[in-house]
C-alpha cells in the first residue's frame, strides 16, 4: 500500500485494500472487503465496512458509518454491496447501508456532498454531484437523479424517485416522485414551481428553461390530468433533451408524481 498513512489507533484489516496517498484517521476502522481507491482520507472514528468499494479523493468526516449491513429486516445474512464513485465529501455521522440481497446493490455517484447525518437506505442509487443538507435521509430502493438537491431533513420514502436539478424544501416529506427540473416542499411536498437557481447556476441556456416552463405549465398549471398533459406536452412540445428527461421519467414512475 504505497504511501498510505495509517494512524497507530486505527483498525484495517488485512483484506483491506487502500489506494496510494489514502489516509486513515485516529481510531478509524476498516473492516474486511472494503476497497478505497487513490487518495482517500478518513478523518477519525471513521467506521468502512465491506463489502464496499469507493473510488479515489473519497473524504470521510469523523463518526461517518459507511457501509453497514441493509437495515431491513428480510436480510438473510449473505454478501451485500455498496459501490461509491469518487471525490464525494461525507461528513459527521452520516450512514450508507448495503443492499438488502445479493443480487442488488447500494450505488453512490461522484462528486456528492453529504452533509452531517445524511442516510441512505439499502439499495438506494444516487447520482452525480448531488447535495445533501443536514439530515436528509433516504428509506431504501430511492432513486437520486444527477444534481439534485436535498433540502435538510427532508425524508423520502422507499421506491420513490428525485429527478434530476430537482430540490427539496426543508422538512419535505417526499411519498411520490419528483420530476426532474422541479422545486419539491411541504408536509406532505408539492411541487412548488421549477429549480431556475439550479438550472441557471448548471449553465441551462434560455431556450431549453423556456420549454422547461412550458412542460411545468401544461403539466402542473392547466387543468389537465398527469396522462393528458404527458400527450399534451408530446404533442406541443419539440422533444429536446430537456422535455424527453421529463417525459421518461414520468412514464418510468410506479407511485406517481408529486402534484
Amino acid at each position: 500500500m504505497d504511501d498510505v498513512q495509517i494512524h497507530p489507533t486505527a483498525i484495517v484489516d488485512s483484506s483491506a485494500e487502500l489506494g496510494a496517498g489514502t489516509v486513515v484517521g485516529p481510531y478509524s476502522i476498516i473492516g474486511p472487503e472494503v476497497v478505497l481507491g487513490a487518495g482517500c482520507w478518513l478523518q477519525h472514528h471513521v467506521t468502512l465496512c465491506g463489502p464496499m468499494r469507493a473510488g479515489a479523493r473519497n473524504k470521510f468526516y469523523a463518526y461517518c458509518s459507511i457501509g453497514q449491513q441493509t437495515q431491513d429486516l428480510k436480510y438473510a445474512g449473505e454478501p451485500t454491496y455498496l459501490e461509491i464513485g469518487q471525490e464525494n465529501t461525507f461528513r459527521e455521522f452520516c450512514t450508507v447501508n448495503r443492499s438488502t440481497t445479493a443480487a442488488g446493490k447500494t450505488r453512490i455517484g461522484g462528486c456528492g456532498n453529504f452533509l452531517a447525518y445524511s442516510h441512505i437506505g439499502h439499495d438506494c442509487e444516487v447520482g452525480d454531484a448531488v447535495i445533501f443538507s443536514n439530515n436528509a435521509t433516504l428509506a431504501g430502493h430511492v432513486q437520486i437523479g444527477d444534481h439534485a438537491v436535498m433540502g435538510g431533513l427532508t425524508a423520502v420514502h422507499q421506491f420513490c424517485r428525485i429527478g434530476p436539478f430537482a430540490i427539496t424544501g426543508g422538512c419535505s416529506k417526499i411519498v411520490q416522485d419528483v420530476p426532474p427540473f422541479l422545486i419539491a416542499d411541504g408536509n406532505p411536498a408539492e411541487i412548488r414551481g421549477i429549480n431556475l437557481i439550479g438550472l441557471e447556476r448548471n449553465g441551462f441556456a434560455p431556450e431549453s428553461v423556456k420549454w422547461i416552463k412550458e412542460a411545468f405549465r401544461l403539466i402542473y398549471r392547466s387543468k389537465l390530468n398527469t396522462r393528458q398533459a404527458v400527450e399534451a406536452v408530446q404533442k406541443e412540445l419539440p422533444a429536446n433533451k430537456e422535455i424527453t428527461q421529463i417525459l421518461d421519467f414520468i412514464r418510468g414512475s410506479e407511485r406517481g408524481i408529486i402534484r
